[in-house]
């Protein structure tokens, strides 16, 4: 349960008690994906409930602002610096745009549209599925996205010297890394009893977006941060999504 609680720590800004925080970052890197979970069922819960008194696409911005707030926007700040960070004209000059706490044109427009679209996607599929169908796969695609980050942790060298992602990079091992993709595919099983192909679909772009990214993070910065972790989080979230709502819609 500590281990647990830490990871929500690390993941939320639910309140936690202060003992979590002696956890072993990497350890509680295995249980993302419950956590991830858990995030994906309130987000389910406050669309489907919000359906019953408003439009689709009201209760579908009512959710997404709830993740926002679960979450601090964790994960939207470190695509933010992603997006602003990644066009600098060199790697030490991308790291230190990506530190930098201001909002450029580029992360700003970046925000916007990832928003747009992540509201898009949740009021379509909140029409297509019915109550039931809607809280197993934003189960299993929020469980994906918290654990497609492990790969990326585990795989890569952290690019700094410090910072708040390099316990988690320098210390995640394989063992870690597998609970959290076993745990991944545990939750993504009852969205492939609901809609197998549509399951199946959402697992592969959650792959390739993770591995586009590490692959882009590797070129540009020489491995991964705490800022590219939260956007693999956010761009494997709506990709999946996106994904859904093609088949489904």
């Amino acid at each position: 349960m500590r281990t647990l609680a830490a990871a929500t720590m690390l993941l939320t800004r639910v309140p936690i008690p202060a003992s979590a925080g002696s956890v072993d970052p990497a350890r509680a890197a295995a249980l993302y994906p419950v956590v991830g979970a858990a995030i994906g069922a309130i987000v389910a819960g406050v669309a489907v409930g919000s359906g019953e008194l408003w439009p689709v696409l009201i209760a579908a911005t009512l959710a997404v602002a709830t993740e926002v707030a679960l979450t601090g926007a964790l994960h939207l700040d470190g695509l933010a610096d992603c997006a602003d960070g990644l066009a600098g004209r060199d790697r030490e000059h991308r790291l230190q745009i990506m530190k930098d706490h201001s909002i450029g044109v580029y992360a700003a427009s970046t925000l916007v549209l990832h928003l747009l679209l992540k509201v898009a996607a949740l009021s379509t599929l909140l029409h297509a599925l019915p109550p039931e169908e809607m809280l197993l796969l934003l189960i299993g695609v929020y469980a994906a996205s918290r654990g497609a980050m492990l790969p990326l942790a585990r795989l890569l060298p952290y690019a700094r010297v410090e910072g708040t992602g390099r316990g988690v990079v320098q210390r995640l091992g394989t063992r870690q890394m597998m609970t959290g993709l076993a745990l991944v595919i545990v939750a993504l099983a009852a969205a492939v009893r609901v809609h197998p192909w549509v399951a199946l679909l959402m697992a592969l772009v959650a792959v390739l977006t993770t591995l586009a990214i590490g692959l882009l993070a590797h070129r540009r910065i020489g491995g991964v941060t705490g800022d590219v972790l939260g956007a693999c989080a956010e761009l494997t979230l709506l990709i999946m999504l996106l994904a859904g709502v093609a088949v489904l819609a």
